[in-house]
């Protein structure tokens, strides 16, 4: 018996977010089928994290088990990539320890959010990019985003149901121009909630516009009361984007 570890992209504007769901079309689903067409049952899989409807994926780390042995790692990319549809890629596969879980073994995951900062749409971009027409303060939403380093309780930067610790540790906030309308804001952790990251931007948004201070971000957070936010960024502009293990580079 080996145990894989797939490194899998995906757009995920067609998914209902990462995690099986009953009669949805989810990536884990999708992926559980192409290994069942594979080795002919039922196999179950681990991913490193979860991704919303909408959401998509440069880095999620999905692992299995295969009763395949004469399958190496290369081989078994490529009959995943054949047994996959066109918006999830499988980018590589590595052979791993028995025990390898890719949600307790991550060390770091890093998010990538895009934004459009353009007086017009680009509609080749509309599902990877959110579009946002108005002038933004970069230097103000990197203050601000400051405040978010360290360890805090995030009780306020969650959405919907998650009832689990809600102190969390980031890392590091990097709100790059990428081109001239083109923003990347990179959030980095070890783990986040639900929604976490689109909160974070969504707050970091309106910091730029100047509809909250900078100084505002460490009272949401004092409040531990998601109510008091300003708004989430939608789905399409994130990227799961990699996930650091000791094991092996993704």
């Amino acid at each position: 018996m080996k145990r894989f570890a797939a490194v899998v992209s995906y757009d995920g504007t067609d998914f209902f977010g990462f995690q099986n769901q009953p009669d949805m079309r989810t990536v884990q689903g999708v992926f559980e089928e192409a290994l069942e067409r594979i080795h002919k049952f039922s196999i179950s899989s681990q991913g490193a994290g979860r991704t919303d409807t909408g959401v998509h994926g440069y880095g999620q780390v999905i692992a299995f088990d295969s009763n395949l042995d004469r399958l190496s790692a290369s081989t078994m990319k490529d009959a995943l990539n054949a047994n996959l549809p066109s918006d999830v890629y499988v980018r590589r596969v590595h052979e791993v320890s028995e025990n390898f879980s890719p949600r307790f073994a991550a060390r770091k995951r890093i998010y990538h959010y895009y934004i459009l900062n353009s007086s017009e749409p680009d509609i080749f971009r509309r599902r990877f990019v959110w579009w946002f027409p108005y002038p933004l303060d970069i230097a103000s939403m990197r203050r601000a985003g400051d405040h978010l380093l360290g360890e805090h309780d995030f009780a306020a930067f969650r959405t919907g149901k998650d009832d689990r610790n809600p102190v969390r540790t980031v890392s590091a906030v990097r709100i790059i121009k990428v081109s001239p309308h083109l923003i990347l804001i990179r959030v980095e952790g070890i783990s986040f909630l639900k929604r976490m990251v689109r909160n974070i931007v969504g707050t970091l948004v309106k910091v730029g516009t100047g509809g909250v201070s900078e100084e505002s971000v460490a009272e949401f957070l004092s409040t531990r009361d998601r109510s008091s936010l300003p708004g989430t960024a939608p789905p399409q502009g994130l990227v799961f984007y990699k996930v650091v293990f000791d094991e092996f580079e993704t």
